[in-house]
C-alpha cells in the first residue's frame, strides 16, 4: 500500500507541499481544509496535472477528517499567515487554538502517524501539538531548521557566486529572530565559510537569515513564504517515508541536551521512520551555546504563555 500524507490546511504552503509530494513520487496525499471546495478543487487540479507530469500518485481533497484515516504522516500547515509588521509571536494566540483543535481531530483518525508542524510560531505550535496529541515526543517535530538552513545556504551561494549544490549550512535555535546560524558548521564543499568570507560579511548573512521570513513578507505585502517551506517539509517527509534516514536541523524536543529542558526548538537530529531517532549534541563554543540557550529561553517564555491560554 502506498504511504499516505495528510496535509491539514490547503493554503499556499499546504497546496505547494501537496504538489511537491506527489510529483516527487514520495506519497499519496489527503488534503484537508475548512473552506468548502478549496481542498477538493486543488486536488482535482493536481490530479489533472499528473497526466502531464507523468506520475500516478493519488490526491484527495476534503473537509472531512475521515479522509486522513491511517495516514503515515500528518503535516499541520493550517493557520493565519504573517502580515507586514507582524512577528511570528503575534500569531501565538490566533494559531494556538487552531493547532490544538486540528491535532485533536487528526489523532483520532491517524493515531499511528508522525506529526510535522509548520504553523507559526513554529516551535510553540509544535509543543502544543505534542501536548494535545498524547504522542511521545519523537513522533512530533517541527519544520524550522531545514528552512532556516536553506535560507542561509542560499545567501552564502549568492555571496560566493557558487552553486547551491556545494553549500551545507546549519541553523539551530528557535524559528525566529533569535535563531542561531552556525558559520563553523556551514561549508562550501567541506570548506568552512569562516575560511572563505570575512567576519563582517558572515555577520551580514547571519542577520539576513534571521530576517529571511520577514524580508519575504515585506516584499509580498500579502502573505508569507511558501515555496521554500513546502520544499523543506517535503525533505522531512521523504526522510520519514523513504527508508533513508537523514541528519537535519528540525524543531525537536530538548530534554537536557545543551542544558535545555522541556522545549521544542531547532536542533540537529537523525530523522527516520521512527521520527526523531536521536538529537545530536554538537561541540559548541561558549558563545554559540549561550546563543542557543538564549533562544531556548525565549521559546520557553512563549510556551509558558500559551499554557496559560490553552487547556492542554
Amino acid at each position: 500500500m502506498s504511504p499516505l500524507v495528510a496535509i491539514l490546511g490547503a493554503g499556499n504552503v499546504g497546496s505547494a507541499l501537496a504538489q511537491r509530494l506527489i510529483e516527487a513520487n514520495i506519497a499519496d496525499v489527503a488534503l484537508l481544509d475548512v473552506v468548502p471546495g478549496r481542498a477538493q478543487g486543488l486536488a482535482l487540479d493536481l490530479s489533472q496535472a499528473a497526466v502531464l507530469e507523468g506520475h500516478d500518485r493519488r490526491i484527495q481533497g476534503s473537509t472531512d477528517y475521515e479522509a486522513i484515516a491511517g495516514a503515515d504522516v500528518v503535516v499541520i500547515t493550517a493557520g493565519f499567515p504573517r502580515k507586514p509588521g507582524m512577528s511570528r509571536d503575534d500569531l501565538l494566540k490566533l494559531n494556538g487554538a487552531l493547532v490544538l483543535q486540528v491535532t485533536r481531530q487528526a489523532i483520532q483518525k491517524a493515531a499511528d502517524a508522525i506529526f510535522i508542524v509548520v504553523t507559526n510560531p513554529l516551535d510553540v505550535m509544535t509543543y502544543v501539538a505534542w501536548q494535545c496529541s498524547g504522542l511521545p515526543p519523537h513522533r512530533v517535530l517541527g519544520m524550522a531548521g531545514v528552512l532556516d538552513s536553506a535560507r542561509f545556504a542560499a545567501f552564502i551561494a549568492q555571496e560566493l557566486d557558487v552553486s547551491v549544490l556545494d553549500i551545507r549550512a546549519m541553523v539551530l535555535g528557535g524559528h525566529g529572530d533569535l535563531m542561531v546560524p552556525l558559520p563553523r558548521f556551514s561549508c562550501v564543499n567541506g570548506i568552512p565559510i569562516t575560511e572563505l568570507l570575512e567576519p563582517e560579511v558572515i555577520d551580514r548573512l547571519v542577520d539576513r537569515t534571521r530576517n529571511g521570513g520577514a524580508e519575504i513578507v515585506e516584499l509580498l505585502q500579502s502573505g508569507s513564504a511558501f515555496y521554500a517551506p513546502a520544499s523543506s517539509t517535503a525533505q522531512m517527509v521523504a526522510a520519514i517515508l523513504g527508508d533513508r534516514p537523514r541528519i537535519m536541523p528540525v524543531s525537536a524536543y530538548a530534554h537536557g541536551l545543551y542544558g535545555i529542558h522541556d522545549v521544542y526548538m531547532g536542533l540537529p537530529a537523525r530523522i527516520s521512520a521512527y521520527g526523531v531517532e536521536k538529537v545530536l549534541e554538537l561541540s559548541l563554543t561558549q558563545t554559540e551555546l549561550n546563543a542557543l540557550r538564549t533562544s531556548a529561553a525565549a521559546v520557553k517564555a512563549r510556551v509558558d504563555l500559551i499554557k496559560e491560554i490553552l487547556p492542554f
